[in-house]
C-alpha cells in the first residue's frame, strides 16, 4: 500500500493545475485517489465542532488556570450551551508513558458519563510514544469508557515507518470506534477517504503559536489556504477572541492573544477546512458576544465550495454549502481592503444575510463587529470592508 500512496502523491502534484490559486483549493484530487472507505460502517463517525481546555490555559469557572475534572465539566457544560458535539481533554490526565492509567488529575470516565448526560462526547489527547507501544491496550480501554475519539501528538516523522504508524493507529481506532485527530504530523495524503475516521491533521503553524511569538498572524493565515490547505483537512485551532492589534500582541500561555479582528477569527471557520474543528478559547471569552452566534452555526463539513476570489499571502473570498443554508467567509493580510462580492452562487430564491463585518473603528478596537441581516439573492452584491488583518463572515439562510 505504501508504494501506491506514494506514487499517488506524485499524480496528485501533477494533475493540480489551474489559472486561477483558488480552483486548486476547491480541488479533491488527492483525496480521491486514495482506495475506497476500509470501513463498512461510518454511522458512528460524525464530524463537529468541539469545546478545547488547552489552548488558552486550562482557565476554570473562576478565571483561574485548573487541570481538574471540573475545569472540564465546565467545558462539558459550554459545548452542551452552545450546541457543539465535542469535548477535547487534552494533555495531562495520564500517567506518564502510560496511557491506560490515569494521573488522578482529570477522571476520564466520569467525564464521559457526565458528558453524556448533556449530550456531549469526549476526545482525549496522547502521546505518539506510548500510542505506538500501548496501542492494542488502550484503545479497547476508550471504547469500554465511552471516549469518541483520540488527539495523537507529536508524531514528527513521514519515513515509511511512520506513515505505517498513521495507517496503523487509523485501523485499529476503527475496530474501537474511535476517531482521530493527527497532530505533529505530516502533510495530508487521503487517508481519510480510507479510514472516514480520521477527521483532522495539524501539519500547520497554527494559532497555538500565538502562545509564543508572533509568527501566527494575519499575513501567514492569508497564504495558509493557497499552501497547507491544499493538502486536506488542517486544524489550525480558530476562534481567538482576545484580539489585539500588532503594538498590542504580547505572547502568553493563559488568555491567549491573537492579532487580527474578532471577524477574521469568525472567516476561518469558513476558510478552514477541519471535520473536528476547535472552538479554541475559554467558554467565558464567548459569553455575551453577538458574533459568537456565528461560530456556533458554523458546519465542520461542507455539501459545496466555491473560492470566489483571492492571491496567495494577500486575501481569500470562500463560500461553502452546508444542505440549503451557504457561508461566506473572507480575510486579508495587513493591508486593508473593499470588496465587491457578487452573490451568484446562491442560486433561486431569497436569503437572509446574517453579516459578521470589521467595526469601522476595527484597526484600533480589533474585537469590534458590526452585527446586521439583510434580504439578498443571487443577483446581489455585498461590499466587504476588512480592516488591516481583518476579515468578513456571513451567513445566509432561506427565506421561506
Amino acid at each position: 500500500m505504501l508504494n501506491d500512496i506514494l506514487v499517488d502523491e506524485v499524480i496528485n502534484i501533477s494533475t493540480m493545475r489551474s489559472d486561477e490559486p483558488g480552483k486548486l483549493i476547491e480541488s479533491n484530487v488527492i483525496t480521491t485517489l486514495n482506495p475506497p472507505s476500509a470501513i463498512e460502517d461510518t454511522s458512528w463517525i460524525r464530524p463537529g465542532l468541539t469545546a478545547w481546555d488547552w489552548w488558552s490555559g486550562s482557565i476554570g469557572r473562576d478565571g483561574n488556570p485548573a487541570f481538574t475534572t471540573e475545569t472540564m465539566k465546565y467545558y462539558v457544560d459550554f459545548a452542551a450551551h452552545s450546541g457543539f458535539p465535542y469535548m477535547l481533554v487534552d494533555a495531562g490526565w495520564s500517567a506518564r508513558n502510560d496511557i491506560t492509567k490515569m494521573n488522578g488529575k482529570v477522571d476520564i470516565p466520569a467525564l464521559v458519563q457526565y458528558a453524556a448526560g448533556k449530550n456531549v462526547k469526549v476526545w482525549i489527547w496522547m502521546h505518539h510514544d506510548p500510542v505506538d507501544v500501548q496501542m492494542d491496550d488502550a484503545f479497547p480501554l476508550y471504547e469500554k469508557w465511552g471516549v469518541a475519539g483520540i488527539k495523537v501528538d507529536f508524531i514528527e516523522r513521514d519515513d515509511q515507518r511512520g506513515i505505517e504508524f498513521y495507517y496503523r493507529v487509523a485501523e485499529r481506532a476503527a475496530q474501537h470506534h474511535l476517531m482521530v485527530d493527527f497532530h505533529g504530523a505530516t502533510k495530508p495524503w487521503g487517508i481519510e477517504r480510507t479510514y472516514p475516521n480520521v477527521l483532522g491533521y495539524e501539519a500547520v503553524l497554527g494559532m497555538e503559536q500565538s502562545r509564543a511569538g508572533h509568527r501566527d498572524n494575519p499575513d501567514h493565515r492569508a497564504t495558509l489556504p493557497f499552501t497547507r490547505m491544499l493538502a486536506g483537512p488542517m486544524d489550525y485551532t480558530p476562534g481567538g477572541f482576545e484580539n489585539v492589534t500588532r503594538d498590542d500582541f504580547v505572547p502568553r500561555n493563559n488568555h491567549t492573544m491573537v492579532m487580527g479582528t474578532r471577524a477574521q477569527q469568525l472567516a476561518m471557520y469558513v476558510i478552514y477546512y477541519a471535520p473536528f474543528q476547535m472552538v479554541s478559547d475559554t467558554p467565558k471569552a464567548y459569553e455575551d458576544q453577538p458574533a459568537f452566534g456565528f461560530i456556533q452555526h458554523a458546519p465542520a463539513t461542507w455539501d459545496e465550495t466555491h473560492v470566489l476570489n483571492g492571491r496567495p499571502g494577500e486575501y481569500i473570498v470562500m463560500a461553502r454549502r452546508k444542505g440549503d443554508e451557504w457561508l461566506l467567509g473572507s480575510l486579508t493580510n495587513w493591508e486593508g481592503r473593499g470588496l465587491d462580492l457578487p452573490l451568484s452562487f446562491l442560486g433561486k430564491g431569497r436569503f437572509q444575510a446574517e453579516i459578521y463585518a470589521d467595526a469601522p473603528d476595527a484597526d484600533r478596537h480589533p474585537k469590534g463587529v458590526s452585527v446586521y441581516k439583510q434580504t439578498v439573492d443571487s443577483t446581489s452584491h455585498l461590499k466587504a470592508v476588512l480592516a488591516p488583518g481583518g476579515g468578513y463572515a456571513v451567513r445566509f439562510v432561506p427565506m421561506r
